[in-house]
């Protein structure tokens, strides 16, 4: 496996060696040695699915809060997403700086979020499959989101707003500032 460093230090892109011919194809998703050896130590605990029926389906930006935050290992099964994360680690030189990537069942890439993130992601294929790996258990009272299309993030996810498909929640999400004030960080 390659991982790729990120303009931010902690995420990294993951791209697996593939083995294919006629019959198909075969790639080791996850060796915790090896991870370990390239990122550092992680025991994960819960894997989670999630499949979106269609493209513009957009999930997040989602976090866990102080000792329920989560590291995440995320790949596509099926199809194919712009995947983003946000650093909003109190104190962290970049702050509000996002990494995205494209991420696909053909291309296979992973992408590694370390705890102190937000999280989201835009499905560009109908029938996409998302999964991932977190090394914490989910807490509800320990969530916390913003807005997909904060302007102090600017996060351009390549689409017109207006066909963008948002959960309840996620169309009620606060501003990135009221997110960091919850944090204790100021914008």
């Amino acid at each position: 496996m390659e991982y790729i460093k990120t303009g931010i230090e902690g995420p990294v892109i993951i791209e697996p060696r593939v083995f294919g011919d006629a019959r198909g194809y075969f790639f080791e998703s996850f060796s915790q040695r090896d991870f370990e050896a390239h990122v550092g130590p992680v025991s994960f605990v819960q894997d989670n699915e999630s499949w979106s029926a269609s493209r513009g389906v957009l999930r997040g930006m989602h976090f866990q809060k102080g000792d329920c935050a989560q590291a995440k290992l995320v790949r596509v099964a099926r199809g194919r997403v712009l995947d983003v994360a946000v650093d909003i680690r109190p104190g962290s030189p970049t702050f509000g700086r996002f990494v995205k990537v494209e991420l696909s069942a053909e291309n296979k890439r992973m992408f590694y979020i370390p705890r102190g993130f937000a999280h989201g992601f835009l499905v560009l294929e109908d029938d996409t499959v998302f999964q991932y790996k977190c090394d914490n258990y989910y807490a509800p009272a320990s969530e916390g989101s913003f807005r997909w299309d904060d302007p102090e993030v600017g996060i351009d996810w390549g689409v017109d707003p207006a066909s963008v498909i948002l959960s309840e929640k996620d169309s009620k999400a606060p501003s990135f500032r009221e997110s960091a004030e919850s944090l204790n960080q100021t914008v």
